[in-house]
């Protein structure tokens, strides 16, 4: 991130274009035309990131998202009811692949509940982080026409684009309450530590959509490797299946991948299962590992982004 500072210009050397600068310059009025410039400098810093900056622009980032949400609901027949049919659609996608004819929804694989119960909690964070991270990854070389024109925080491009998917994450909430109440399923007290968990999803996408945002700029393969990073992840994640179902030792392995923890956790959240502490936690150091190696990257890369776009 850019540093911006006013910085006087210096008396002109030699002839001057302007006779009138010349002449203000030459008796000594200090009243004559402000000349004062905005210079753009790197933030020092080990990471860099102009966080006074982010913060007096967050107007911008709200703009940002609201554009992007009207943009995705333009000229749609049915709007922001696909919010809602998108993880329905999934769910009974699942429920009969998977819990009926592969017969996922046994007590070894749902954990005692229903099988739409349980793998759609999984889909909450889940959702979040499939629909943020390729909008996320895909960010810069879609909108890389603003990168040239005007200088901003361009941390906020990626952002926003992971962002819009909270308000299908509302609905989706909705929606999963709805289910419950049919299912008769009363929610643990747990729970109230499920907007930790989605904020670790938000910062999970964010980690891997800003990273390879950055990288999309220089090497345009990425754009093709986005979709089956995605689906190598959904199978790596237990999403349609318990967690339970892989031992223990290969499962603080599969925690590297931030989800793994995440999507688990949920689920005990929500439903009052068993926590996995272990997993959780190498989930949780993964993600903002990943995270802080985000931004160290996209700062270190981010001035030459007008270059390559």
């Amino acid at each position: 991130m850019m540093q911006m500072e006013d910085t006087p210009i210096s008396p002109p050397q030699g002839r001057c274009p302007d006779p009138a600068v010349g002449r203000a310059f030459a008796s000594g009025n200090e009243d004559g035309p402000d000349l004062a410039e905005t210079v753009i400098r790197p933030q020092s810093g080990w990471i860099g990131i102009n966080w006074r900056e982010l913060i007096a622009s967050r107007e911008l980032l709200v703009y940002l998202v609201w554009r992007d949400i009207s943009v995705r609901y333009k000229q749609t027949i049915l709007g922001p009811a696909w919010a809602i049919l998108q993880p329905l659609i999934l769910m009974l996608i699942f429920t009969v692949i998977f819990g009926w004819f592969a017969r996922f929804d046994s007590k070894e694989f749902s954990e005692g509940f229903a099988y739409p119960v349980f793998v759609f909690a999984g889909l909450i964070p889940w959702t979040l982080f499939s629909q943020g991270m390729p909008q996320s990854a895909l960010s810069l070389i879609n909108q890389q026409h603003l990168l040239t024109k005007v200088y901003f925080p361009r941390l906020y491009i990626p952002i926003a684009a992971a962002c819009v998917f909270l308000v299908d994450l509302v609905f989706s909430l909705g929606i999963y309450g709805l289910l419950l109440f049919y299912y008769r399923v009363v929610p643990s007290w747990t729970v109230v530590f499920l907007p930790f968990l989605l904020l670790l999803t938000l910062i999970t996408t964010l980690s891997i959509g800003v990273t390879i945002s950055a990288l999309t700029v220089f090497y345009r393969d990425f754009r093709h490797i986005v979709p089956f990073l995605t689906q190598i992840l959904m199978y790596t994640t237990p999403v349609i299946y318990s967690a339970k179902v892989v031992s223990q030792r290969y499962q603080l392995f599969l925690a590297l991948n931030p989800m793994w923890g995440i999507v688990s956790a949920c689920r005990s959240a929500i439903l009052g299962l068993e926590w996995n502490f272990p997993t959780l936690a190498i989930s949780t150091a993964s993600a903002l590992g990943s995270f802080v190696f985000a931004l160290l990257y996209f700062r270190r890369t981010e001035r030459r982004f007008a270059d390559f776009a």
